[in-house]
């Protein structure tokens, strides 16, 4: 019998050109109290986000109280006033929803997703923990273990020690972007109940609050249930917090942290970056694509793709209102930690040396601009949007603008803004692995000064 011959596959599909998008038309409004109100009205589904966002983030913690904005945001669920901790959690429930609350450096959010016909019982409940939380002694208490239960999980791993550890070398002593986000074991312990009502009483004010709703709501409707509910809450915003980004040094060095059990090294290098709102961000963001920021990066595919050092190796700017780090982290086997710095080494060079070729260019923007759009499908993802919108204080237009400017960005943007915003010779290399594997090979490299550390932070060589 003879065989029949497959028909040729038909042509694969060329990408039609990129549809236009545009992101929810959104309005903004003022309560009488200066409390600020972003609506956005998105009636595909019944469902409605509501995020009250806060100018209460780490930045502000005081000096020796680091972790107070934290806490704070995460005990404003476990009760109010009127309302103990189990009650509040049968109230969330009944709403069919979850309630959160958390700080990061820039500001403290507490949010939650309900079906329309709950949202005026669901922002009266926002109401009540952001403007009223009772801060009961035990669960700080409480929240102040799980705390110290996270540090102490952080500093038995690499990950975790060399997070940490370069944050604390890359920016100087005293100021906040020095220590965790969270705080240390030794400020978490200081910080008490009355730590958190001062905090609040000082920061939770409607001066400094943003209400954004997105969902199934009109403007009107959002702005009746917002005077309802904050109408009679009164204080003005506090100044805001001095800034956090001074770096600690400008020149490079080597800081290696002892961890002799480790069968791998940590690495991280880089240097402090730029503030969210610098006006390079897109040429920047682009740059960092293709140097590190994607799996198709020149970092990656050297140390994972041609040397088989890693499973991956990437970098990113840490966006804020402050400075940032800008960072190359990955994990490679101890006998290669010398020549993998080296590597990355070799790449940020190329990257500042010679323009980056069309396809890789067009690589990146791609991807920046494809994956854009879906970013925005749900409703807390367009509340979160509007949140960062309003907190780095973007203009109105950022999202319908976002995807020409990434497109815009060409090969000369990817060279100078690498040329600009990427320093070699102030960088910082963190290492955390077996000193007696790795110490010799990272001072041959010749890179900079070499420190090791214990695993507490201290300088022991």
């Amino acid at each position: 019998m003879t065989a029949t011959k497959a028909p040729p596959a038909p042509p694969r599909p060329r990408p039609a050109p990129p549809r236009d998008y545009a992101f929810p038309r959104f309005e903004r409004r003022t309560l009488a109290n200066g409390m600020r109100l972003v609506v956005a009205p998105v009636h595909k589904l019944p469902l409605v986000t509501a995020l009250a966002i806060v100018d209460a983030g780490a930045v502000n913690d005081p000096a020796g109280r680091e972790g107070l904005a934290q806490l704070t945001a995460r005990a404003l669920v476990e009760g109010t006033a009127s309302t103990g901790g189990a009650e509040l959690t049968e109230r969330v429930e009944r709403l069919g929803t979850s309630l959160d609350a958390s700080a990061d450096w820039d500001a403290a959010v507490a949010r939650l997703t309900v079906h329309t016909s709950r949202l005026a019982e669901a922002l009266a409940l926002l109401g009540e923990v952001v403007v009223t939380p009772a801060f009961a002694e035990r669960d700080v208490e409480r929240l102040k273990a799980e705390r110290q239960a996270e540090i102490l999980q952080l500093r038995a791993e690499p990950r975790g020690l060399a997070d940490e550890t370069f944050d604390r070398v890359l920016y100087a002593a005293g100021s906040r972007y020095a220590a965790p986000e969270g705080g240390t074991a030794e400020s978490v312990a200081r910080i008490g109940a009355s730590d958190l009502r001062r905090f609040h009483e000082g920061r939770y004010r409607p001066g400094a609050v943003t209400l954004v709703v997105a969902g199934d709501v009109s403007a009107d409707a959002a702005a009746r249930l917002a005077e309802q509910v904050f109408g009679g809450w009164q204080g003005a915003a506090a100044p805001p917090a001095a800034p956090a980004d001074r770096p600690a040094r400008l020149e490079r060095a080597v800081h290696l942290v002892a961890k002799e059990d480790a069968a791998q090294s940590e690495l991280r290098l880089g240097h402090v970056g730029i503030p969210r709102s610098h006006p390079d961000y897109f040429p920047v963001t682009v740059m960092n694509a293709i140097l590190g920021g994607l799996f198709s990066s020149r970092i990656n595919l050297n140390l994972r793709e041609k040397h088989g050092y890693t499973y991956g190796a990437f970098s990113g700017f840490e966006w804020r209102r402050g400075a940032g780090p800008w960072s190359v982290s990955t994990a490679v086997q101890s006998e290669v930690t010398a020549a993998a710095a080296s590597e990355t080494l070799l790449e940020i060079a190329r990257t500042r040396a010679e323009r980056v070729g069309e396809d890789e260019l067009t690589l990146a923007t791609s991807y920046l601009d494809g994956v854009f759009p879906i970013r925005f499908e749900t409703t807390a993802a367009i509340a979160i949007a509007l949140a960062n919108m309003e907190i780095y204080g973007l203009p109105a237009d950022y999202y319908d603008t976002y995807r020409a400017r990434v497109r815009a960005v060409t090969t000369a943007d990817v060279l100078e803004a690498a040329q600009r915003h990427l320093h070699p010779e102030r960088f910082q290399l963190v290492v955390v692995g077996d000193p007696a594997a790795i110490r010799a090979p990272l001072e041959a490299l010749g890179f900079g000064p070499l420190t090791v550390y214990d695993t507490e932070g201290r300088p022991t060589g």
